[in-house]
């Protein structure tokens, strides 16, 4: 702070300073640092004072960080935890496993009240807050993280199965990581979702968002609400108070951080009443009792801070992180996190989060031509085929 450095309001932990055209951003964990400028050329004497006030070790380019590795090229960059993955395989004696395509089986039921209690519970424990950790760049495991550390007071043996199962799904793509690719925008795009009553214990239910900036996932979340909702729609809305109150934090940081982006931020949802609730300015005798989130809501859209879109539900992003996915689907939906393994030397096309767009449908006008110029497009192709197939037919009594 003497040196003229600025704690962000939103981060900390997080220090900025500016000095002519020349912006420091340093970020500090404990006796960590890590140091960037958008002019090296100050970098060194930056370094200098530093080192004269605290004692500095300076280990060079940022490659590894808090057990996250960090990788840069012309694409972008990789943050990964391959070492700390296969530490976890090692450790647990799933190094040689075989792999499988998704984390967690669809339907898959567990309670707390059923199967044999685990001779050490410790074991179990250990094995949730490992992973826990290694889902800080693995979304894809996000939701069965959710599910698995719901049992961590009274683990037992179906609990561990499903454990065993991640470990198996993790064995597939140690390497794979959160990717930032160089080459894109700056739009705010969000999506949230709710399962509604979803716990068999209590019916509380779970809500969850994925925020990306451009084509980077850069926030996502799953939660069970502390409250009981009395409909889908409700749950949805508060679903989407929850993603509208991390946009407006994140907004803040992009602020301290002098990034410029475009606005309103785009929040996808896709559920029509939660919608219909957050643009009608009425309250009704069925919402007066979430009428703090709806007032949160409906500010940042006054504010032309968020607009709010309809997605359709094989394009919701936030569904991976709701419930538990087939093959299909699950291999669909992770290809719009971002997640890339740059340890395998195949090249696979990564799905962009930016084509769900071509699935969303904001005023109702618009969906009914967009069903009347499908009806028509089937129309012409049917057409074609019916003289396609005419064609044909002649062409053989010809011969």
């Amino acid at each position: 702070m003497q040196m003229g450095f600025v704690q962000s309001k939103s981060d900390y932990s997080l220090f900025t300073h500016t000095q002519g055209t020349s912006f420091t951003v340093l970020l500090v964990y404990v006796d960590d640092i890590l140091l960037t400028r958008n002019n090296p050329d100050g970098v060194a004497g930056l370094k200098k004072l530093l080192d004269d006030k605290f004692g500095l070790k300076d280990l060079g380019s940022l490659r590894y960080f808090l057990g996250l590795e960090v990788a840069r090229t012309d694409e972008g960059i990789s943050l990964n935890q391959r070492k700390y993955a296969l530490e976890i395989l090692k450790d647990t004696g799933f190094l040689g496993s075989k792999p499988v395509k998704f984390p967690m089986e669809q339907n898959l039921r567990l309670s707390k009240y059923e199967g044999k209690p685990l001779a050490d519970p410790g074991q179990y424990r250990r094995l949730i807050g490992r992973l826990l950790y290694l889902a800080l760049t693995r979304p894809d495991i996000t939701y069965a993280m959710y599910r698995l550390s719901q049992f961590v007071s009274q683990p037992k043996e179906p609990h561990l199965l499903a454990a065993h199962r991640v470990l198996q799904y993790i064995k597939g793509s140690p390497g794979k990581g959160i990717f930032f690719p160089s080459k894109t925008n700056l739009h705010i795009k969000s999506f949230c979702d709710a399962d509604w009553a979803g716990c068999p214990n209590t019916r509380r239910s779970l809500t969850s968002y994925a925020v990306y900036l451009g084509d980077s996932l850069i926030s996502w979340r799953s939660k069970k609400r502390g409250e009981v909702s009395r409909s889908s729609a409700e749950v949805e809305y508060r679903a989407m108070a929850s993603v509208a109150f991390e946009i407006t934090w994140f907004l803040q940081l992009l602020m301290d951080l002098k990034v410029e982006h475009s606005r309103p931020a785009m929040l996808f949802c896709d559920n029509q009443a939660a919608l219909y609730i957050a643009a009608n300015p009425v309250f009704h005798e069925r919402t007066k009792h979430i009428e703090v989130d709806c007032h949160l809501v409906r500010d940042k859209i006054l504010e032309g801070m968020i607009k709010t879109f309809h997605v359709s539900t094989n394009a919701q992003v936030a569904d991976i992180f709701t419930k538990a996915l087939g093959y299909n689907s699950f291999t669909r939906l992770s290809k719009k996190l971002g997640l890339k393994d740059i340890f395998v030397t195949k090249k696979v096309k990564q799905s962009s989060p930016v084509q769900v767009t071509e699935f969303v449908t904001e005023p109702k006008r618009q969906t009914e031509l967009n069903g009347k110029k499908k009806i028509v497009a089937e129309k012409q192709t049917t057409e074609e085929q019916l003289v396609t197939t005419r064609a044909t037919s002649r062409a053989r009594k010809k011969q």
